[in-house]
């Protein structure tokens, strides 16, 4: 077998050589099947603004944003490819057939630049590559587009991938800070189509979670519950979109004040909580981001409730301080300071001044959300972590406490507690609005809504 030229060592096939007659053979016979004339992306026009945008912030130089490269899991078997986020929302392509493709914005005078986009067209069938190449061969993988069918598409001038090496070279957003944070900053402001994107996301991971309420009697039975869980919301995740957004967080007990607990291998006790942070990514590859804790017997305690009830109080601060011009940490100032209030009246706190409140909530409150889930992460500072908030910006609002198990600055009936509540909202002309509202929130609507979903 010829193995393809990669960015990624590959193990050495053990194909059996063909014969030239086969060869031939394999070359003949077959039907043409293009696809069909009108397949032009319903983005397209959208990404040709936003090039535009991103041609107006350098003038004269070539800027050149790939896709990415395939990643091997092991031996021969890659991971499931994503093509890179400001990739997609420069050209809208958003398939697994994306890998090592590239765009280059080509100047075209002082003050424009030409959009060529570099790519594997479909595989000819002269040659072998469409039935013996693993990784990019038609009868392998798919089709795809050959270069006409992929201009169509895009309305992009599409070349050869391989005509790409001989380019002088340029900045690279794989590479370059300046670039790559121009990226994040043009995307803070998502346009409606962005809006509906993200909304239908939400709408998908709100299904998510009512089949994991239903599917709660089976995974207490299970001695992985927590695998029974992430489980059931990927099926959601992928029969409604492109996959989870991100590793789901299914968090039993104790488990939940491990930020980022992706083990999810523990049983669950109908005695404790459960927290989970799940999104479906569409196929156009925008993500929910959404937290729910939810009492595995369906009611929660005493002690439990008094948790959830200040960290939802610190929630509902933080997104009383959503509006345009606010300044982005207001609304984790807000929560915070409930969350201070709320340890120092319990006791855990000799005061709520200062900052000894973060032992017991560890991180931010919140961040902004798009085709990424920790969005427009590359921006300077002074455009999203201390700038102000904007229309059309969508950001997450998820305030937590995660009370440790060895922790003995707590009383005991705390310990082993963690409560997260996040929320997806965009924000408004005069506020902003709750995209997630399909999940209840207070205590007594979980409650409610697990027993109508569970039958009881």
């Amino acid at each position: 077998m010829n193995e393809p030229t990669t960015a990624a060592p590959r193990t050495v096939s053990h194909d059996l050589p063909v014969s030239a007659e086969f060869a031939q053979f394999m070359a003949n016979g077959w039907a043409a099947t293009p696809l069909p004339a009108d397949i032009r992306l319903p983005v397209a026009d959208l990404a040709a603004a936003r090039r535009a945008k991103l041609s107006a912030r350098f003038p004269g130089e070539r800027l050149i944003v790939p896709a990415g490269e395939f990643k091997v899991r092991s031996n021969d078997c890659d991971y499931r490819f994503r093509p890179h986020s400001a990739y997609a929302w420069l050209t809208g392509l958003t398939g697994e057939d994306q890998a090592g493709h590239v765009l280059v914005l080509e100047p075209d005078g002082p003050h424009r630049h030409e959009a060529v986009l570099y790519v594997r067209p479909r595989s000819p069938r002269t040659g072998e590559e469409f039935y013996r190449d693993r990784r990019y061969g038609e009868f392998w993988v798919g089709r795809r587009p050959d270069l006409a069918e992929a201009e169509r598409m895009t309305g992009i001038r599409c070349v050869h991938r391989e005509d790409h090496d001989r380019l002088p070279p340029g900045r690279d957003a794989s590479g370059d800070g300046e670039l790559a944070a121009a990226l994040s900053e043009l995307r803070l402001v998502k346009d409606a189509w962005e809006v509906e994107q993200l909304q239908l996301a939400v709408d998908h991971t709100a299904a998510g979670f009512e089949d994991v309420v239903r599917a709660l009697p089976r995974a207490l039975a299970h001695p992985r519950g927590e695998r029974w869980i992430e489980g059931v919301f990927g099926l959601r995740a992928r029969a409604e979109g492109n996959g989870p957004g991100y590793e789901t967080i299914a968090a039993s007990g104790a488990h939940a004040c491990v930020l980022h607990w992706i083990r999810n291998d523990g049983r669950l006790d109908p005695r404790e909580l459960l927290l989970l942070d799940a999104g479906v990514e569409t196929d156009t590859l925008y993500t929910s981001d959404i937290t729910r804790t939810l009492p595995l017997s369906g009611r929660f305690s005493p002690v439990q409730r008094q948790v959830y009830e200040l960290v939802l109080a610190a929630q509902d601060a933080g997104m009383a301080a959503l509006k345009p011009g606010a300044s982005f940490r207001d609304f984790h100032r807000a929560g915070m300071r409930v969350i201070a209030e709320g340890l120092a009246e319990w006791g855990v706190l000799k005061s709520a001044e200062g900052d000894f409140h973060r032992r017991y909530t560890l991180c931010s409150s919140g961040h902004m959300l798009g085709l990424d889930v920790h969005d427009c992460a590359q921006a300077r500072a002074d455009a999203y972590l201390d700038g102000v908030l904007e229309e059309g910006q969508v950001l997450t609002v998820e305030p937590g406490l995660y009370l440790q198990p060895d922790d003995e600055t707590l009383p005991a009936e705390l310990r082993g507690i963690g409560v997260r509540i996040e929320d997806d909202l965009v924000i408004t002309a005069d506020g902003a609005r709750l995209m997630s509202h399909a999940l209840p929130r207070t205590p007594d609507a979980v409650e409610a809504w697990m027993g109508e979903l569970l039958g009881g």
